[in-house]
């Protein structure tokens, strides 16, 4: 079963629609949907036995997931003010990797390719290549390919030493954060600086995620799952402004760490990242979560902008992505205990999220086992579980101590 793929097309919504002629081994399509070059939808439709799915369904799919989006595009562009000219404080965009040159290489060259280009929208533009504890020059070698591109060595291994080792290294006012397996939309610098120029209160930005292949079962299941995907519309978070009783704790809904940024005097202002998440194998999660969390809770406003997007290579087999789901419980549980014992006030608050992520786990595994559409499969889930029981055990004490290792290693 590995071996199914979905086929991705990219569709004008503007232009007439195409009939789409399945291949062999196509298990069904994945269709991202542009108006004006912008991502503006994302559907995924199975083959059953069909080998074609004519132009008047194809046209009535688009409609369902992208008519009304269109609609309110339309009218921005009608009534709005039009797209603002001002051009951002200098960027710095940082890629933390480790031992996967291919990938860095193919993210580097979309970051070459932005359209509009960077000295069009932003005061100054710099890439940062942070190599975390590297097995051999194979990293370095690929930056010297780039002319203008920093390498920097941070031997301590774990991605928020990395990532806080990108905070001291930038240059620019802005920091952008985004994964070695992504590779960003040509509008990535775009969608940044419209959200940027629109809300200037905001201090940090996360964007849309859509899948780079879906060429094994893993990734479709993944997919299928709702995957990284926070939807095609921006969306303003800002406590005063929300009726939620799990705001800012339920950190997840602002997005996810393959493709965020934020004002880097603000990430300094709260002492950067924290190193006890995110530390690799042991405990591969939660830096994303809680970085979102704090900068949250001092009261800034957070921005999820969809033109700010990336395509993401998810994990191609199931026992990758199994561990992917173990380690979801883990780091989300990890961070609960951590924010739970360091922040008093808010205790009733993560309380609550623990209530109702069992809960929502659970309904996950009730679809699981019921065969209901698009439920994973019920190891996956369990695994998960599981994860958030160890995690809320003793899982944080258990990094802050590697992690004291860790710096006693390389002092």
């Amino acid at each position: 079963m590995d071996d199914v793929s979905y086929r991705m097309l990219e569709l004008d919504v503007e232009a007439p629609p195409p009939s789409i002629e399945f291949r062999d081994g196509e298990a069904g399509i994945a269709l991202i949907l542009r108006r004006k070059r912008r991502p503006v939808g994302f559907l995924l439709q199975d083959r059953g036995s069909r080998s074609r799915i004519g132009a008047e369904e194809v046209a009535r799919l688009v409609s369902r997931e992208a008519a009304a989006r269109v609609l309110q595009d339309r009218l921005r562009e009608e009534l709005g003010p039009g797209p603002s000219r001002t051009p951002m404080p200098p960027v710095s965009v940082a890629i933390c990797t480790r031992n996967r040159p291919e990938q860095l290489r193919r993210c580097l060259d979309s970051l070459r390719a932005l359209d509009p280009p960077p000295e069009a929208l932003a005061a100054g533009f710099e890439i940062l290549v942070i190599d975390n504890a590297p097995p051999d020059d194979a990293t370095r070698r690929i930056v010297e390919g780039f002319p203008g591109i920093r390498y920097v060595l941070e031997p301590k291994p774990g991605l928020n030493f990395a990532r806080n080792r990108a905070l001291r290294e930038a240059r620019g006012d802005i920091l952008a954060f985004v994964d070695d397996d992504v590779v960003v939309d040509h509008g990535w610098l775009g969608g940044l600086h419209a959200a940027w120029s629109e809300n200037p209160d905001a201090r940090g930005f996360t964007g849309l995620v859509l899948p780079y292949t879906l060429s094994s079962r893993a990734q479709i299941l993944f997919e299928q799952r709702g995957g990284f995907r926070r939807g095609f519309d921006r969306i303003r978070y800002r406590q005063a402004q929300l009726d939620n009783a799990l705001f800012p704790c339920s950190a997840g809904i602002f997005g996810a760490g393959a493709n965020m940024a934020f004002d880097r005097a603000t990430l300094l202002a709260i002492g950067g990242f924290d190193e006890a998440l995110d530390t690799g194998p042991p405990l591969p999660g939660g830096g994303d979560l809680d970085i979102f969390y704090r900068v949250a809770r001092t009261g800034h406003t957070f921005v999820y902008e969809p033109q700010f997007a990336v395509f993401h290579e998810h994990r191609r087999d199931l026992a990758g992505l199994q561990r992917q789901y173990w380690t979801w419980g883990l780091a989300h549980a990890a961070f609960v205990m951590k924010s739970y014992a360091a922040d008093p006030p808010y205790r009733p608050h993560f309380r609550r999220l623990i209530a109702w992520w069992f809960k929502d786990q659970l309904r996950h595994l009730a679809r699981s086992l019921l065969g209901r559409p698009n439920a994973l499969p019920p190891r996956m889930v369990v695994v998960e579980l599981l994860g958030g029981v160890v995690g809320l055990f003793g899982e944080y004490g258990r990094s802050l101590q590697r992690i004291e290792r860790i710096r006693k290693a390389h002092t």
